[in-house]
């Protein structure tokens, strides 16, 4: 007889395999999907073009305008950086600002208007568009990460004027030469009156010093009784004059006195280190005559500083309220214990212009003067290259006198507006203040005004 065993409890029955092998089968495509789902979107993100740089902080800078140059005219950020800047037209002319794509438009002086200059990832040099003020200096830096420290600090970073080219060093432009500067003072360009005496004796020092030539260029110059120009001599026709030259230099100088009348062989002989050299010369003739180095070359000798005046009063000179003393002079720039660069000189390459040996000084410190005053001024180039064209702005010559004779003298119908001097040619310019005001004194030889041959007369009731 058949008989059926019941079955144990240890024992599955037989479907119980196929359905936990269902289980794990769902399980299996449940992950699947999951992964199917994260590879389709990680494909999907893939596939979308890169974002740009990831924008930071907003930074936002007040830019104003002084004469010719943006203040401040350089801002340090960082990469990514949101820059806006808000533009004020401080000027007394129309400007702009653009920096990359970015514009303000022109913006009429009093203006203010807001530049967004975007996300800045790379340094770029902002400027005003506005035809010739870009090359005047009107820049504005835009530094970015490591290229903020690599000029070695903003505050004498330069852009050259138009034309300039120099190795040695950054030539600072028109802007920089006019901007003001706390504790500056100018060269004294004020005359004295000749001493009532008929014998002037001095001694000088002839020295090699490194000195502030430009705004931020300091060289070395070669000086005569460490200033450049050299000390003003002045006295009347017949004096006599007795001027002892010592060289505490390192190399070899000497002196050429225009005024005298002397034979040059032993005057203006070469003197070595340790030595020196009296120079003795009787005035025969009036006007304003050159000195300068006479050691060869004689240009770089000039350019590098070792020029001067001396004054011989005309007989018939009259009073007047204020005299003032302008050597016109072609400014090299160099290395800094070097100073003006020799070949530069030979070949004409000259960077700024000045009077006095500093360029724009005298838009910086201007000189004061009074409604009514009657000034002479006396000018020599002493070049070594360039020509002067001698112009005040608002006013008129009503007395010229040049190389020893009047060209007009206080004339009341007609005058003279430009006093052309070739180097070592001198004279002066006399002219009457009527009005108060700002009035520039130029070299009409625009450019040469623009590279530091320029300067201004505060004139007050």
């Amino acid at each position: 007889m058949l008989s059926v065993s019941s079955p144990q409890p240890q024992d599955k029955p037989p479907e119980s395999g196929n359905s936990q092998w269902a289980s794990w089968l769902l399980i299996g495509i449940a992950l699947a999907a999951v992964i199917a789902l994260a590879l389709v979107n990680t494909t999907s993100k893939d596939s979308q073009p890169s974002s740009s740089v990831a924008e930071g902080e907003t930074h936002t800078i007040d830019v104003e305008v002084d004469g010719m140059a943006f203040v401040p005219n350089h801002v340090d950020v960082d990469p990514g950086t949101h820059l806006v800047v808000n533009f004020t037209n401080t000027g007394d002319q129309v400007h702009d600002l653009k920096i990359g794509d970015a514009e303000t438009g022109r913006v009429d002086p009093g203006d203010t208007v807001q530049l967004d200059a975007g996300v800045i990832d790379s340094s770029i040099e902002g400027y005003c568009t506005i035809a010739g003020h870009r090359l005047q200096g009107m820049t504005f830096d835009v530094n970015v990460g490591d290229s903020t420290s690599s000029t070695g600090g903003h505050d004498h970073h330069h852009h050259a004027v138009a034309g300039a080219s120099n190795p040695h060093v950054d030539v600072p432009s028109a802007a920089e030469l006019g901007a003001s500067r706390e504790g500056f003072k100018a060269h004294d360009a004020s005359l004295a009156p000749a001493a009532n005496t008929t014998t002037h004796e001095e001694t000088w020092s002839m020295t090699e010093e490194i000195v502030e030539v430009a705004p931020g260029v300091k060289q070395m110059q070669w000086l005569f009784n460490g200033q450049a120009p050299g000390p003003t001599l002045r006295g009347k026709v017949g004096d006599k004059f007795k001027i002892t030259i010592k060289n505490e230099g390192s190399m070899a100088h000497s002196i050429d006195f225009h005024a005298g009348e002397v034979s040059p062989d032993e005057n203006m002989k070469s003197i070595q280190p340790g030595e020196e050299l009296t120079y003795e010369f009787t005035a025969n003739r009036a006007g304003i005559w050159m000195y300068h180095c006479s050691t060869a070359p004689m240009s770089l000798h000039i350019a590098n500083g070792m020029a001067g005046n001396v004054i011989i009063d005309p007989p018939d000179l009259k009073d007047v309220d204020a005299e003032y003393n302008f050597i016109a002079n072609d400014v090299f720039l160099g290395e800094e214990k070097t100073g003006a660069d020799a070949q530069r000189v030979a070949d004409g390459e000259f960077d700024l212009m000045a009077f006095n040996y500093y360029p724009s000084q005298y838009d910086v410190d201007p000189i004061k003067a009074k409604v009514g005053d009657t000034v002479r001024l006396w000018i020599l180039n002493v070049g070594p290259d360039q020509p002067l064209s001698f112009h005040v702005v608002g006013e008129q010559f009503d007395t010229a006198y040049k190389e020893g004779a009047y060209l007009i003298k206080d004339e009341d119908k007609t005058g003279s507006q430009a006093f052309d001097l070739l180097p070592a040619q001198g004279g002066f310019v006399e002219m009457t203040f009527n009005e108060p005001g700002t009035y520039s004194f130029v070299n009409h030889i625009m450019t040469n005004a623009e590279k530091g041959q320029h300067g201004k007369f505060v004139v007050t009731e």
